[in-house]
């Protein structure tokens, strides 16, 4: 069941997805400096939503293992001080 209900949202999402690049089918030129891409106005908003996506998980990601690292070396600390502490 809940597989389904998935799969329908996945679906309902692609043929948004369809729609909006069908709409948005004019080509717009990007300027990088050294070259002129001319993409659909679809294309570019999806990869800019997928780049977003990705580098915000990233940020996520590394912003975790930041707090992670911080977390166990503040464990350690305290358990090798604890430790010390009971040594005659």
């Amino acid at each position: 069941m809940r597989l389904t209900i998935t799969l329908l949202i996945v679906l309902l999402f692609v043929l948004a997805g369809i729609v909006f690049g069908a709409l948005n089918a004019a080509m717009v030129p990007y300027d990088l400096g050294f070259a002129v891409v001319h993409v659909p106005k679809g294309a570019a908003v999806l990869a800019a939503l997928v780049v977003g996506w990705l580098l915000g998980g990233l940020v996520a990601w590394l912003g975790m293992g930041v707090k992670q690292r911080r977390q166990r070396r503040d464990v350690r600390g305290r358990t090798g001080s604890a430790s010390s502490a009971n040594d005659p």
